[in-house]
């Protein structure tokens, strides 16, 4: 792959010229907003396999032992067959690129201009990330997880906006 230049592996040595034939992206189970993207992810069609693993979590241990994965649980992190680690908005940019819909996004993100859109947006994420966390220890936000409103729309983090009308139980139930 060209679209992200030398990176680190693994194992400690350099893969730039290593093609990418698989992708292991390692998310937060416990952010709703990475649970999402997690399922938009395994929706897309693919031009390179996407295996989608809980950053921390004992198959990501097992997988990965040479990685630090408390940084793995602060910033996205895809990591290619052959040892590639990607970081961040490099993982972003690497993940798109696997993407047959989004190949020509990653290319354009790998530009000088587009590594800032890119680099903008991943801090835009932690920024919120970091507010969902704050609301969990707290101090009003929400946090993170399912709820209904009265007029029917509900929020689930795997399956976003949902809309069922609301319980008929107290006969009044707009019947038009």
């Amino acid at each position: 792959m060209t679209a992200v230049a030398i990176v680190s592996t693994a194992q400690g040595r350099v893969a730039a010229s290593a093609p990418v034939r698989g992708l292991t992206v390692l998310y937060d189970a416990e952010c709703a907003l990475c649970t999402h993207l997690r399922g938009w992810l395994a929706r897309q069609p693919q031009l390179v396999p996407l295996t989608l693993v809980p950053a921390g979590s004992a198959e990501a241990r097992a997988r990965f032992p040479g990685l630090d994965h408390a940084a793995t649980l602060d910033e996205v992190t895809a990591v290619g067959d052959s040892g590639q680690v990607y970081r961040g908005s490099r993982a972003w940019i690497v993940v798109l690129w696997a993407l047959r819909e989004h190949r020509p996004l990653a290319h354009r993100l790998c530009t000088p201009a587009g590594a800032k859109l890119a680099r903008g947006a991943v801090l835009a994420a932690a920024k919120w990330r970091g507010a969902q966390w704050q609301g969990q220890r707290g101090n009003g936000q929400w946090g993170g997880g399912s709820y209904r409103r009265a007029d029917g729309w509900s929020y689930h983090p795997w399956s976003g906006w949902t809309f069922g009308p609301p319980s008929c139980s107290d006969g009044a139930c707009d019947s038009r």
